[in-house]
């Protein structure tokens, strides 16, 4: 029986592969095992972090920012995109600018957040709002500019109010491109949502990496950032049988996958 070469099994056993791997380069100290502690050690305290429950905190805690940023820049550019889409004026108004806004290094933002917000949730959540803003409202302008124009010239015909048009044939059209303006902001929420939490928090995944990593509790370190791993992943599936499910009808319509 042949083995499928796209089957996602060649990536865990791929993944499997790296753990013995890893212990034999710690253990025979080719690398500084203070540095570079056994994978056995780091499983050991990521198994032990989760059952004590303070992983499990520091991570919730840390996805209710994340997901406060993202849900927030999500509502307020998914529109914002459409309208620059459908009327240019509106493009050229705002696009000096978000073109000198769009280059800022997220990171960047960090200081002048922590000056208006304080360290509170609400500079970390401003922060994430930012960074997810640009790849949102970029795609979803992209998706509504990029219309068969015939659609909505029969949109036209047929009478539809321009409300309707915008929710019955303008969003779901544009929807491909604007769902993956939301995938690649998904990354940079994790991502960000880290940095804030580093900088400005005494809680928070990024927080208990950092101050593991203070501590010189290197194994906690890294098992924090396995969690990390983990979490990304499963959102990262998560995403993709949400847009499986809701583009279903573009495979359909296109016989292109949406993925």
């Amino acid at each position: 029986m042949k083995w499928p070469i796209e089957s996602k099994l060649n990536g865990i056993l791929v993944l499997v592969a790296v753990i013995p791997v890893w212990e034999f380069i710690s253990r025979a100290e080719l690398v500084n095992p203070l540095f570079f502690p056994p994978m056995s050690k780091i499983l050991q305290s990521f198994f032990l972090l989760v059952l004590s429950g303070d992983l499990p905190y520091q991570i919730l805690l840390s996805l209710k920012r994340a997901a406060a940023g993202y849900l927030l820049a999500a509502l307020v550019f998914i529109p914002l995109g459409v309208v620059m889409g459908l009327y240019p004026w509106v493009y050229r108004l705002l696009e000096v600018v978000i073109e000198m806004a769009r280059p800022i290094p997220p990171p960047a933002i960090v200081p002048v957040a922590m000056l208006f917000f304080g360290l509170g949730d609400e500079m970390k959540i401003f922060v994430i709002f930012f960074s997810c803003a640009w790849p949102i409202l970029l795609n979803t302008y992209d998706g509504v500019r990029n219309i068969d124009r015939l659609l909505i010239d029969t949109a036209r015909t047929f009478g539809l109010s321009r409300r309707r048009m915008i929710t019955r044939v303008v969003v779901p059209a544009a929807s491909p491109q604007i769902m993956t303006g939301l995938r690649v902001s998904l990354a940079i929420m994790l991502i960000l949502v880290v940095i804030s939490e580093m900088v400005g928090s005494t809680d928070g995944i990024g927080y208990f990496i950092l101050d593991a990593q203070r501590r010189f509790k290197v194994d906690q370190m890294y098992a924090g950032m396995l969690s990390l791993a983990i979490v990304g992943y499963a959102l990262n599936q998560l995403f993709f049988l949400s847009y499986h499910r809701f583009l279903a009808w573009h495979k359909g319509l296109t016989g292109v996958d949406p993925a």
